[in-house]
């Protein structure tokens, strides 16, 4: 019951069978030969499933090359000038079934190469006919959306490719002009490209005749809360696309819409259950709930002596983030923050800042949990646990990327126990105890109190509070008018309700 209860949150709503997220084949005219790929055969599944689990095929994309891809000449020299010498797994198999004309889903680690996976084939179909909107990527946040956006230009630089972002917090009559004049790849966010179709009718023309479709972080854009966005955005599509969709966890609403799909595809899936990769060294500290400030403050101290070069830190409110920067910087510790209520101007600077090695410390919430490509992370810290075990997978997979190692450290108050369970049981692994010497972090409780009374000062005087409580309200009413807050409430009913049964039956017993 408590399994089907957070499957519940995660996907709270069922894929309708209208609902054209995959293209539909074009019905050959009579006497027309049908192509290859046309999926026209009753008996042929419409589902074709790979699993990389096996060793056979482990050794086959081992020895694979960017040559044996089916891929042009210039993109296979762009790759060797990147420094890619060799195809991971999730590109060996799904780059052929992309450029075959496919739909895929790919389910791979963090870290595994998914950007490169559908970006080179959709550079190498489109230089063979270059012509813009040719391909739109959706992807769930602001800071990912312009790191695929730098990944395509890089991979597509003999192009002479134009890539456009369209993302909230930036101009929208910029965008929009930058929409019109065609670009040939656009990566946006749900809720801005939703606003510009809607709002300038010479936007849906644009995408008329884009060949790709893509859903990088399906399992989070297909969430229930991006529903009314995407339906616009399908709308405005052609039914002849490619859909491709590419994640790091799997979910119910993922398979259902891949089996719906009618252009035969393709599912490559490098994944059982939530897994982190095998050179992540993942330890918990157990904090008393009062003094997890002191704590944070002492590990950071120790960075240099741990040869630790930088460090994420993830707490889950903006106000626990805010405060956490105000803190820092009372006490002279130089770190970024990147949370959504920053201007999208400072989010911006904090990654770049972060990512150039001007800050060694990023304090962030699950915002920078995803995709975010940052190889130097040596160190991630959970101030707060995700209340989801693949929020933590997500979180995690910020360092030991791309075969490096890497320190996850979760901190675990007294009323995080339940939490850390269901964590450890969706690993299949328990965390590790971290060994540190406690009587040197008393020593520091004194300074970390003075400033953290400083720091909520501060606070209070930046009108941060104001902040907070207007954007619950904006929130409230967005999900008011996609009529999610009646589904929550009756979700929370009903756990009150099973809540009260067990409460009564432990009486009886």
């Amino acid at each position: 019951m408590e399994q089907a209860g957070r499957e519940e949150e995660i996907s709270p709503t069922s894929v309708d069978k209208n609902f054209p997220l995959f293209s539909k084949p074009r019905r050959p005219k009579p006497n027309e030969t049908p192509k290859p790929s046309q999926n026209l055969d009753p008996l042929t599944p419409q589902l074709e499933k790979f699993s990389s689990s096996s060793a056979t095929a482990s050794a086959s994309a081992s020895t694979s090359t960017f040559s044996d891809l089916g891929l042009a000449e210039w993109a296979i020299q762009t790759c060797k000038e990147l420094g890619m010498r060799k195809p991971t797994p999730v590109q060996t198999y799904c780059i052929p079934k992309i450029l075959a004309g496919r739909d895929v889903l790919g389910i791979a680690q963090t870290g595994s190469g998914k950007t490169a996976a559908f970006a080179l084939p959709i550079l190498n179909r489109l230089a063979e006919d270059p012509y813009g909107v040719f391909a739109l990527v959706i992807t769930p946040t602001r800071e990912l959306a312009f790191q695929l956006a730098e990944q395509f230009r890089a991979l597509g630089s003999c192009l002479h490719l134009r890539c456009s972002v369209v993302v909230g917090g930036m101009d929208m009559i910029t965008q929009a002009k930058a929409l019109v004049s065609r670009p040939h790849v656009v990566v946006a966010t749900p809720g801005r490209i939703k606003v510009l179709l809607e709002e300038n009718p010479d936007i849906p023309k644009v995408f008329q005749r884009t060949k790709f479709l893509v859903l990088d972080e399906a399992d989070r854009v297909l969430d229930a809360g991006f529903e009314e966005e995407l339906r616009v955005v399908f709308q405005c599509l052609p039914k002849n696309r490619q859909t491709l969709l590419f994640s790091a966890t799997m979910t119910s609403d993922l398979q259902t819409l891949l089996e719906l799909s009618a252009n035969k595809a393709y599912f490559y899936e490098a994944y059982e259950g939530f897994r982190t990769v095998e050179k992540l060294k993942q330890q918990y500290v157990l904090v008393p709930k009062t003094v997890k400030d002191a704590y944070l403050v002492h590990f950071l101290s120790k960075m240099e002596d741990m040869n630790i070069r930088s460090a994420m830190i993830f707490a889950s409110r903006c106000r626990d983030c805010h405060i956490l920067s105000l803190l820092l910087e009372e006490l002279e510790v130089e770190a970024a923050a990147l949370h959504s209520l920053k201007s999208q101007a400072l989010r911006l600077s904090a990654v770049q800042h972060f990512k150039s090695g001007r800050v060694s410390i990023l304090l962030a919430t699950d915002v920078a949990s995803r995709g975010l490509d940052i190889p130097t992370v040596d160190l991630v810290i959970n101030y707060d646990l995700p209340r989801y075990p693949r929020d933590y997978v997500h979180r995690v997979g910020r360092t030991a990327r791309a075969g490096r190692g890497g320190l996850a450290l979760s901190f675990v108050t007294e009323n995080d126990v339940d939490l850390v369970r269901e964590i450890e049981a969706e690993l299949g692994k328990q965390l590790e105890k971290f060994e540190f010497k406690e009587n040197e972090v008393q020593s520091d409780y004194t300074k970390v109190l003075k400033a953290k009374r400083v720091a909520m000062m501060k606070m209070m005087d930046d009108g941060f509070e104001e902040k907070v409580k207007e954007r619950k309200k904006q929130k409230l009413k967005t999900l008011a008018e996609k009529g999610l807050l009646k589904k929550m409430s009756r979700k929370r009913k009903r756990e009150k309700s099973a809540a009260k049964i067990v409460d009564e039956s432990l009486k009886l017993n």
